[in-house]
């Protein structure tokens, strides 16, 4: 097989017709001709799109979000820890940013990284992988391979993925290949759920094994070659509904544990215990234990949503699952449990929460992230401001605060300058750019739900 430069790789048009076997596919693979489409260019599809350019794959983004796609196309950024040079190196290798989905067409792989997040009554709401599938399923072509990583519930890759293409593809003789022979007169389809830390600095995107669940054979090979050239390792399933459990698995069980330390936090406190020093001390423990550590609740885009997806799921085959229904809401009251410590301790400097000024220290859902994904900052902010206190925020990566899903503060943070001026200031994200000695000497109250301050010994911290 000839190697084509990247500038000399033909047009594809959206046809029945197989464009090869799958040993040409991988062919391509090898030889980095092919062409990878990402569709989602957040805090998934951004760092992704990165890493399969180093590779010398042409990426093309896709987002209906048109102020990214323009600042991307000018070579900037928008997260954290991406930086203009990380964008305008990938630019080098061909990356570019689109809203015309028209140019599905001519990818060989279709990589979806969308959000699934969760309606007002904790049912999935998978709008945005459908509203996905809409815009690229008329636009697919025999030969293709499409994957979705957005993080489901089992069984949304054949219901909703799988549907809709050979649904859009009945007319034109186009559908999602099954059990068969090597010619690719159809669509491979797989899942390989994303694995994204934000904030982790520690691990290696490229080390955090891939796991892979394709609708047959074809797909799991292709995605498997697709992934292992930016990936160390991959792990194969079974099916793509294996892998779609395997990361909800992943999650409810942090999702569980941090449960469990939350509310042994709420005991800790009643006894005088100080849980952090309980938890690193069982941590010295070589089997049997892994160190989970408490919080104001639990945010970003899975913890706080998975375990609903997968209760979701189950009473459709009529199991309650009670254990990780609990868990979510244990995690889900920390918020609440922290303005009820905040308002106990401001009644003891004769301050009444109804008259309060409080700032909260940090908004975004971890530390050193730019990320408000289902923050529980966020949901202080709001129970302090339903209980009268007035409310500022300060937080270095978020100048303002505007409007979400789930919230409306349209606030813009406050110079810590100001702490003084305030009767309680809580830390909500324990951000490494704070100076936590100098807020706590110049702070009337400090209420920490993230054991910032554990080094400094202080009657004005009250930890929760």
């Amino acid at each position: 097989m000839t190697t084509q430069t990247l500038d000399q790789a033909p047009p594809r048009t959206a046809t029945k017709t197989a464009s090869a076997s799958l040993s040409d596919w991988l062919q391509h693979i090898e030889n980095r001709t092919a062409r990878v489409g990402i569709v989602g260019l957040g805090y998934v599809g951004l760092p992704l799109t990165l890493l399969f350019s180093e590779e010398r794959f042409r990426v093309t983004g896709f987002d209906i979000d048109d102020a990214k796609v323009e600042r991307l196309n000018v070579g900037g950024s928008y997260i954290h820890r991406i930086e203009p040079e990380h964008i305008q190196g990938a630019q080098k290798a061909g990356f570019s940013a689109t809203s015309d989905f028209s140019q599905i067409a001519g990818m060989d792989a279709v990589l979806i990284c969308v959000p699934t997040p969760l309606h007002d009554d904790h049912t999935p709401d998978m709008s945005y992988v459908v509203s996905t599938m809409e815009a690229i399923a008329p636009h697919l072509r025999a030969g293709q391979l499409v994957v979705l990583e957005s993080t489901t519930y089992p069984g949304t890759t054949e219901e909703i993925v799988v549907e809709t293409i050979n649904r859009y593809g009945a007319g034109r003789g186009l559908a999602v290949l099954r059990k068969g022979q090597d010619d690719l007169d159809g669509v491979m389809v797989a899942f390989s759920p994303e694995r994204e830390d934000p904030g982790n600095i520690v691990t290696p995107r490229r080390d955090i094994p891939k796991v892979i669940g394709g609708v047959d054979e074809r797909a799991a090979k292709a995605a498997e070659a697709l992934y292992g050239t930016v990936f160390n390792r991959t792990v194969l399933m079974s099916s793509p509904a294996a892998a779609e459990m395997t990361k909800l698995l992943e999650n409810i069980y942090r999702c569980v544990n941090i449960a469990l330390v939350n509310e042994m936090k709420q005991l800790c406190e009643k006894m005088g215990i100080d849980v952090w020093e309980v938890i690193n001390a069982a941590a010295t423990k070589p089997f049997g234990f892994q160190a989970f550590y408490p919080g104001p609740g639990v945010g970003g885009h899975c913890i706080p949503v998975d375990p609903f997806y997968l209760t979701w799921k189950a009473e459709q085959y009529g199991l309650q699952t009670r254990f990780i229904e609990l868990a979510g809401e244990v995690n889900e009251s920390m918020p609440l449990h922290v303005v009820e410590t905040a308002a106990r301790a401001m009644e003891r400097n004769g301050v009444n929460l109804r008259n309060a000024r409080v700032l909260v220290l940090g908004v975004a859902y971890k530390k050193d992230v730019d990320d408000l994904r289902e923050s529980p900052a966020l949901t202080i902010i709001e129970l302090l401001q339903k209980a009268g206190a007035t409310v500022a925020y300060n937080d270095p990566f978020f100048p303002t605060v505007g409007r979400g899903r789930k919230y409306d503060l349209n606030l813009a943070s406050t110079p810590l300058e100001q702490l003084g001026d305030f009767d309680c200031v809580l830390i909500a994200t324990d951000h490494s750019s704070y100076e936590y000695e100098k807020i706590v000497t110049e702070a009337r109250l400090v209420v920490d739900s993230r054991n910032a301050t554990r080094a400094i010994q202080s009657a004005k911290i009250v930890r929760c």
